[in-house]
């Protein structure tokens, strides 16, 4: 059975959190929100945990210091989430050269309604049938401001779309991205050293790795198992209200 590691991307600042904490330890219900997220993957069965930190990295590991088994990885310089995983490269190789079929779950740490039965849904289809990568998503009835999940007519996956690069029969999809991936260790590995920077931000996508395993042949699956409310980001104290409202059940 393949091992699983999480990489739980938490290196930024939360600039329109109107707070000096990193991030991802702006407090949800009285809680740091990657402690939820954290949970689920404990939850999930998920053997390793490697948070990538960056931003006041001491005081990410410090919140995290009583949680056993957790690894870090260091991103001094936020050049986007294909590079927060690209510094967790060392880590995966120690532990995964001896089984490059080992699954590595790749999130965000600022998703507090993350749920392990989600988890457990796209790592038990990757036990079944490992493949390059598996992208959880979910429909929205209002997917406004996510990715769109582009299928070819027998239903296969063939790609992401950016909102602002989608076509206005594009922007009518409900299938979104919620940042929830499922990627064979080998696989991974190889895509990252294949992403570039030629984008208006000049970072590195894990986005755009999906696209490098489909330009190599390898299969790219998407599986619509998360609820929708999984794809609530917080950005802002507006979007935290919002949240907060939602895991109280108001």
């Amino acid at each position: 059975m393949p091992l699983k590691t999480a990489v739980v991307m938490a290196a930024g600042k939360g600039t329109r959190m109107e707070s000096d904490l990193p991030k991802v330890l702006v407090e949800v219900c009285g809680r740091p929100m990657i402690d939820y997220v954290l949970d689920a993957i404990e939850e999930a069965g998920v053997e390793r945990t490697i948070v990538v930190v960056g931003y006041k990295a001491e005081d990410v590991r410090g919140a995290l210091a009583d949680r056993e088994g957790i690894e870090f990885a260091l991103q001094e310089e936020q050049l986007g989430t294909g590079h927060a995983v690209m510094c967790c490269r060392d880590l995966l190789l120690d532990h995964n050269t001896a089984n490059i079929d080992n699954a590595v779950l790749v999130l965000a740490g600022d998703s507090p309604m993350m749920e392990s039965k989600s988890l457990e849904a796209l790592l038990d289809e990757y036990e079944k049938s490992p493949t390059a990568c598996i992208i959880g998503t979910t429909h929205k009835e209002d997917p406004t401001g996510l990715g769109r999940i582009i299928r070819d007519g027998d239903g296969k996956f063939i790609g992401i779309v950016e909102e602002k690069d989608a076509t206005d029969e594009q922007r009518r999809i409900t299938e979104v991205n919620m940042s929830y991936y499922v990627f064979r260790c080998g696989d991974l590995l190889s895509a990252l050293g294949q992403l570039k920077t030629d984008n208006a931000q000049g970072e590195y996508y894990i986005t755009d790795c999906p696209g490098v395993f489909l330009d190599e042949g390898k299969e790219v699956r998407a599986l619509a198992v998360l609820k929708p409310n999984e794809a609530m980001g917080i950005n802002n104290l507006a979007e935290l209200a919002v949240v907060e409202k939602a895991m109280q059940g108001e």
